[in-house]
């Protein structure tokens, strides 16, 4: 139990790292333990003003995600920018360095699902 927890501030943490950002907000919503032995699944609502961006970062396992409202610009090192509308998703994996900007006029939330390793922070800035 100690470990989970621990294991639970490490992701949160992770996470609010690149959350502080103004403009830029990271709810976690759960995180759960899985079958895969360690790793975890950690579910978050992200909402960025417009124009804003999440900063180029990394996670240590897959994105999964789903536009709530607005459209984000995807960019992923070294692949053209992909533009994702509302009702659409995308998906990033492991370890691609990336970023996420809203290309809409209004603020744009997306549904983020990350399959990570256990213990390590949920998302790494990248300079």
């Amino acid at each position: 139990m100690k470990r989970l927890l621990i294991s639970c501030l490490l992701i949160g943490i992770g996470g609010l790292a690149i959350a502080q950002q103004a403009g830029f907000k990271r709810t976690l919503l759960q995180t759960q333990d899985l079958s895969i032995p360690e790793k975890v699944v950690v579910q978050a609502v992200a909402e960025f003003e417009p124009g804003v961006a999440a900063g180029r970062h990394t996670h240590p396992g897959e994105e999964m995600g789903y536009v709530l409202e607005g459209q984000i610009e995807i960019k992923i090192d070294g692949q053209p920018p992909k533009m994702i509308q509302a009702g659409q998703t995308f998906f990033i994996p492991n370890g691609l360095v990336h970023d996420g900007v809203n290309a809409s006029s209004g603020k744009l939330k997306v549904l983020a699902t990350y399959v990570v390793e256990k213990g390590k922070p949920v998302a790494t800035p990248v300079k």
